[in-house]
This record gives C-alpha cells, structure tokens and sequence, in this order.
C-alpha cells in the first residue's frame, strides 16, 4: 500500500493548481492555497479564466471569550513565479483585492490523488482546523461517470479549542450565464455579455440551493445554459443576489444565533429568514452586470467535535459551436458562418439543476466510486509520486483540451492554447485543431481508462478522415459533414503526416486488444489495408521495407531519406498488421506484412546503427534543411515504444536498442538550463531545471538548420522515452529521465497537472500512461481474454471490464476487483517462462487467489 505524501505547504507549490471537471464539461481548478481559478465552465480554454467573488467563506465566532473572524477559505495568494509559458501561477485580481480587504488564513497545505484535491487550512486566530476536499467524479472505463458537469465539495470544520465555536461557512459562485468564457470580468462583476441574470432561490430535501440563469439568451445561443450552487443543509441562509463584496461581507457579519431557522420550513422559497440581515440586490442584475450566488450554513461545534459540510456547483451550456481557425485551405463561401456541435453531456442533464439532482441523489456511490479507482492505484507497491502522477494522466482528457459533440463523437485538440502559444495563436481557445493524429500517436491514457472513447478516433479516422486512396489527413474538420482535407494542404505540416497514418495501424490493434472486438476489426479491414497499400506504394518505392522520400511528421517539418523515428513506427505497424491480419485470417497481407518487415528490420538496422545509436541518412536529392543527420534524435525508437505496448518483442537487435537509449539519456538529458540558448519555446530555463533535450550533436555535425524544436523540451517525449528504458529493463535511466520532469513540474514554478507544449494540458503527455504499463508489466488481451502477469509483485490493473490490484508471487497470485469485472484466463510469467493458472471471474469488491497454494 502506497503511504500517502505528506501535504505540500501553500508557498512551496504556487503554481499547482488540480483541474476539476469531466470529459467534455469544461470546470475550474483548485490552487494549493485553496482558491478556485480557471473558470473553464463554457469549455473554452481559458486559464485566466477568473470569475470575482466565486469560493468559500469563514465567520468563527465565540460567545465567551469574545472571538469574530472573517477569513476567505484559502491562505494569501503567493506572487506568480512566473516561469516561461506558463500561467498557473497568476492571481485573479478581484482574488488579490479580496485578500486584502477580508484577510485570508495564515497557511494552506495541498495533498490529493487526481481527481481529489484535498487542502487544510489553519490560522493561529482561528480555533478551527479546516478541510476541504474536492472532486469531479472519475471511473474508469465510464465515460458518463466521468462526464458529469460538476464540482463536489466536502468541508470538516473541527474545533481545536477548550469552548464552543460557531459562525457560517459560505460558499458564493458568480452568474456567469451570457459570459463568453474570455472578456475579463471586472472586480465590480462587470464585463459585456453580463445583464439580465436572474438568481432563484429554493430549499427542500436537505438542500439549500441557487439557481442562475439568463432569460436575455435565446435557448440555442453560445452564451446561454444554467448554473446552480448548493449546500447540504436545508436551513442554510442566502443572498442569491450579491452585487459586492461589501455586500457579501455583510451579509456574513449579520449572522446570528437566532437567525430565524425555524421559520425555514414553512418559507422554503425565503432565501434568508433572519430579519435583521441585509437582502442584497432585486430581479435581473443591471445591464453589464452580474449577481453572486451566496448560501451561509450555520454551525456550533463543541471543542474536539467536527462538523460536516457538503457544497455542489453545477453547470450547463448546451451550444459549443465552432470557436477556433481549422486547419486547411480557407472557404470564403462559408461566410460567418457558426457550425454548431453541441456538448455531450448537456444531451443527458436537462439543465443544471438536472445534474445537481443527479449528484445530490448519489453522492456516496459517485465518491466510492472515485475513490475505488485511487485506492487502486494507491493500493500497490509503487511510491507516492509515480501513484500521483500516473493518476494525473486522466486530466488532459477531462480538460478543455477534449471535448464530446452532442452526437456522442469524442474530439481533442493537440492542447489548451495558452501563455505557450500566444505568440502565434493567442491564449483562449483550443490549440492546432482537431484530433491530431501525429500528436495522438504518442497519447495512452485515453486507451486504457475509457477505451471507446479511443475507437471512436478510429472510427472518425476510417469513416470521416480517410481518402479514396487510403490515405489519412492528421487533421479533422468539424462539423464531421464539412469537406476534409484530403486534397489539399493541411498545416502543421502541410502534407498529410505518416506518423499519424503509421499509429493509426498501431492503434487498431490496442483497439482490438482493449475490447473493441473481431466485429469491430472485420469491419474496419478494408479501410486497414487500403492504408496499408497507400503507406506501401508512396513510400516502400523500392520495396524493400524501408521509407524513402518526405515523410511528414509531427515535429511540423518533412523528414526526409532513411530515418529511424518514421521506420521504428514502419517496423511496428508492419508486425502490427500482421497480426491483425492473423486475426480476421487474411493469410496473403500477413505473410505480406512479415516479409516486408524482415526486409526493413535488417535494413534500418544495418543502414543507421553507428555503433551507438541510429542516425540518419539521406538519398540523393533530399532536403538537408530540418534534418538531424548523425544527431542523437530522443525520438529515434519510438516504433519500439509502440512495439513494446503491444507485446510484439524487438524490433530492431535489443542490444542495439538498449545501447542507443543509453545513450540518448547521457547525452539529451541536461541539468542546468541557466544561459541555455532556446532557438524556439523555452520548456526549462531556470538553473536548477533538468530536461531531456529533443536532439543534440555531441560530436559535432549540427546542421545549419537543424530539425526544428531539437533544442526543446517535450514533457510527453519524456515520458516516451522514460517508459521505452523501463520497458528494457534500463531503471536508472528511466528513473532519471522521469525525476527531471517530474521535479521540473513539482508545483514552485510549474504545475504537476499541466504538461505544455503547443498549449496547456498538452496531449502528448498522456505517453506517461506507458509508464505504469512498464512498471506493472501487466498485458491485457481482450482478444485472447487472457490478463498476463509478467513480474511479481503488488500492483494495479486495469483491463477493458474492470480494474483492481494483484499480488503477483513466483508461484500464485491473488487477484482484487475493485471496479467493474474481470473474466479472464491469468497468465503468470514472461515470454518463454510463462504458464496458465486457471481462469477467474470476479465483480467489484470480490477477491480470487490463483496458483500452487490454492
């Protein structure tokens, strides 16, 4: 079992900030001092998003001796560290003026497994110590779980004194309904947009709750939806339009012990029963302005006694349209036109009021089951920080950088533009659309916590995407009905890129191998095999398994001549096909399939080992610029990351392999970025900063202009290439690749819940799933139905039915359930050494011990 890290002091992490939201949602994020930032509830990326007087509120009172604090519920924000192309570390303004006039308690201490944030917070005037827990509910494996448009609070308030205290815990969140997610809004809640917002107050089956709309929005608008603010206490008083935070202040000084409670149940429409309190604004806000939502909930707690509060927000805006530049060549007929797509989830909830229904009705089962999945991961022999980081891999799926249409279809940017971007794109939006097949080449995370959502990228590659000659743009236009752009140049880089056709074919098999069945396959063949042929005749021209010519990629340049980062992808995808092929038992494109890759295997090998690593070399004719030549590419061996994904052994000689990852690391990874010269985007800059460089020329031989970002760093090659040197055994390499990240991203200068790149919450990064795959050494094969255990020890599994944990001996293992199902034939052992124990059938919460002891 994985002992929890000891909670992080506010001022040591003042970039941290954990998302919250689902898949599709949009949300917010809690920052390690305990405020809320990054109001993202529209679904447009905007971390600046900031929404004034929206977060939680302390009066603590005492009767004898006299005691009246008011705290906002976080500690004082720190100055932003303000690393390069990053934002997380801003503070809103109206947070930084609020600070200033309410105060803020003395210290703040974050700790969490995503999806949880959890941050306790303390003051030496104050005889409370606060919790707040936070979470957006996660399974895997359910994607509407996990797509629910909400932030759960959980407060424990314990009295640390020798008296009896009490006051009002109150929780505020802004109208935002007819804000278009980017226009800053003002201190004073002013911004275009704003007007005409309306505040309904209600209370009934243990809840106290605001619902806020605005009735100026027609139903089919951009800016129109719904957002509600609860509280789990029916007697709670409110302020459903707070135009200040004057207002909101006085509102929390006029509490008192007889504050009319008792007429709650027989007014259950009055926000507020304590006569002797202010009442805040009337009707629908002013024009260019909004109102706050407050509700205050009453409490006394005897000394040692905690008490118990449970907030809920909720949101809804039905209509996203089109609010990005898509790739390809311009259409001036298309006018101003506005392409609606609408979201997912707000096709299940009617409203927000729906969804906090939704919420309120299965609060316990939605935290158990989020809760069953960390305890998973937390529940093995891997340390603290692999458990949060790997549990962290679900966030760019549940940020603004993937949504789902309302037809169900799932969608991804390459990212979240932000401060990485703005000197080309700007900073609100989504970065480099949509679902980027080089960029989600490198992505796993994805495949293994919801698989169908996965193949439905498939499914969009085959259906909408490919070309009648088999080949597939790395960019999607929507809506899916518009012309894509098969004929025509699509950007970044212009040409349709190979590696992105080369991981559809390695993706098809992970598809099929996590549940998506020999239907699925059966259908998607033909389609399979016209890109095979189209992959074949533009670039094997000599037929002898290995590329030639411009291979387009996802470093937006066109690699030219023999090259391994395009044929270790080749060499994959061939063994790839092969065994698909085996599997709908097309005999001719296996045997096919093999023979060229036995060809290309000795080929590449003989072609570019230099006796370290694999190099380029070019053919008569090809472009030098943006080439790499003899440089140590980080990339080189990305094929045999994939391969080893897929259980497919080496693809090149493994002493060869393991002989240029060695070498990548000593020579790519750099401590000590202070005075480092970045041509491009600067990823780690401070002195104390380490990162594995893209390439670097050790012996010399930089081209003049050498293939472009070599001089950055990648968080999700990182994480490639720190999961590829686990795979070979190779720990300490592995390791260190992933301490200089990990310690670059530890929270004082850069968020641990933001990997960038071309944008914030970066989809390259969910390569890091890879890590645990590595680590674990457990495979899952839908297919074959068998879950292949290849190393002793305790660690957590996730299969396309279920999840849970296993203790894995040299002889027995016995197997946990903790989500879901899992029937499958367990295979103990790796390669030659491996044998069957016996099949197993288990639900949640069942357990199964296999083996000699049995």
């Amino acid at each position: 079992m994985t002992h929890p890290a000891p909670p992080i002091p506010h001022t040591e992490a003042p970039a941290l900030a954990m998302p919250v939201g689902g898949i599709g949602t949009g949300g917010f994020a809690v920052n390690a001092d305990g405020s809320l930032r990054q109001w993202q509830l529209h679904g447009i990326p905007n971390h600046r998003g900031a929404l004034p007087l929206s977060g939680f509120w302390l009066r603590t009172t005492q009767i004898e001796p006299p005691l009246d604090e008011i705290r906002m519920l976080q500690a004082a924000p720190v100055a932003d560290p303000r690393a390069p192309l990053v934002t997380d570390g801003e503070v809103p303004e109206w947070m930084l003026d609020a600070a200033g006039r309410v105060g803020t308690f003395a210290e703040a201490r974050f700790s969490g497994v995503y999806p949880f944030a959890e941050v306790s917070l303390a003051d030496p005037a104050i005889p409370l110590a606060v919790r707040m827990r936070v979470l957006n509910p996660m399974e895997p494996l359910d994607a509407e779980v996990s797509a629910i448009p909400t932030g759960m609070f959980e407060f424990a308030l314990t009295n640390t004194g020798d008296v009896a205290v009490h006051g009002t815990l109150a929780g505020s969140l802004l109208n935002a309904v007819g804000w278009d997610g980017v226009t800053p809004i003002g201190t004073d809640l002013t911004a275009s947009g704003l007007g005409g917002n309306v505040n309904r107050f209600s209370r009934g089956r243990g809840w106290a709750r605001v619902a806020m709309d605005n009735p100026n929005y027609r139903e089919d608008d951009a800016a129109a939806g719904q957002m509600l603010l609860a509280a789990d206490d029916e007697s709670a008083a409110a302020m459903p339009r707070c135009g200040s935070l004057a207002e909101l202040r006085a509102f929390l000084e006029s509490r008192a012990l007889n504050d009319g409670r008792a007429k709650a149940a027989a007014a259950a429409t009055i926000p507020d029963p304590q006569l002797h309190a202010p009442r805040g604004g009337t009707g629908p806000s002013p024009a260019g302005r909004s109102w706050a939502a407050v509700i205050g909930v009453p409490f006394w707690i005897e000394p040692g006694q905690t008490r118990r509060v449970r907030f809920a927000m909720t949101w809804w805006f039905p209509n996203r349209f089109v609010d990005v530049e898509q790739f390809g060549r311009p259409h001036g007929e298309w006018g101003a036109s506005r392409f609606w797509i609408g979201n997912r989830y707000a096709t299940r909830f009617a409203d927000a009021a729906d969804a906090f229904e939704h919420v309120a009705r299965d609060w316990e089962g939605l935290v158990a089951r989020t809760e069953a999945w960390t305890a998973t991961l937390a529940g093995g022999e891997l340390d603290v920080r692999t458990v949060e980081r790997m549990a962290a891999q679900a966030i760019v799926v549940r940020s603004p950088t993937c949504f789902r249409g309302a037809d169900g279809r799932f969608y991804g940017y390459e990212g979240s533009l932000g401060a990485s971007t703005t000197m080309w794109s700007g900073v609100f939006g989504g970065s480099c659309p949509l679902n980027c097949t080089h960029v989600w080449q490198y992505e796993a995370a994805l495949a293994a916590l919801w698989p169908e959502l996965e193949r439905d990228m498939r499914d969009t590659e085959f259906d909408v995407l490919q070309a009648p000659d088999g080949s597939i743009p790395h960019r999607l236009r929507v809506p899916v009905y518009l012309p894509q752009m098969q004929h025509e140049d699509v950007g970044g880089p212009e040409e349709s890129a190979l590696d992105g056709m080369l991981a559809t074919i390695l993706k098809s098999l992970r598809d099929v191998r996590r549940g998506a069945g020999l239907d699925w396959l059966e259908r998607r063949w033909p389609a399979l095999t016209r890109l095979y042929t189209h992959i074949c005749r533009k670039w094997d021209i000599r037929d002898d398994g290995v590329l030639r010519g411009i291979q387009s990629s996802t470093h937006d340049i066109d690699l030219a001549g023999v090259n391994p980062f395009m044929g270790s992808l080749w060499l994959a995808a061939l063994r790839a096909l092969e065994e698909l092929a085996r599997l709908v038992g097309d005999e001719q494109t296996a045997v096919d399939a093999r023979a060229r890759f036995e060809r290309g295997t000795a080929a590449y090998d003989a072609t570019l080992f230099d006796g370290r690593h694999y190099i380029q070399k070019l053919d008569d004719g090809d472009p030098v610029e943006y080439q790499w030549l003899t440089g140590v590419l980080s990339d080189q061996l990305v094929g045999q990351w994939w391969a080893h994904q897929l259980g497919l052994g080496h693809i090149l000689p493994a002493e060869h392999v393991r002989s240029a990852l060695r070498h990548i690391v000593r020579v790519n990874l750099r401590h000590g970025f202070d005075g480092f010269r970045h041509p491009y985007r600067v990823y780690a800059d401070a002195a104390d900063d380490s990162g594995l460089l893209m390439c670097s020329w050790p012996d010399g031989g930089r081209p003049e202009v050498p293939t472009r970002y070599a001089d950055e760093v990648w968080c999700g090659s990182e994480y490639q290439i720190a999961a590829h040197c686990l795979f070979e055994g190779l720990v300490d390499e592995g390791r260190a690749v992933l301490d200089a990240l990990w310690t670059r991203t530890d929270g004082r200068r850069r968020n641990p819940y933001n990997d960038i790149e071309c944008g914030d919450h970066y989809v390259r990064a969910m390569a890091g799933w890879t890590v645990l795959d590595a680590l674990t050494g457990i495979r899952w094969d839908a297919v074959a139905g068998t879950l292949a255990l290849t190393r002793a020890g305790r660690f957590p599994w996730l299969t396309s039915t279920g999840f849970g944990v296993v203790d894995a001996a040299a002889d027995a293992v016995t197997l946990h359930c903790h989500g879901g199902t899992l029937d499958a034939e367990v295979v103990l052992g790796a390669d030659d050494a491996a044998r069957s124990l016996g099949r197993v059938s288990l639900a949640a919460g069942e357990s199964h011990r296999l083996g000699s002891a049995c």
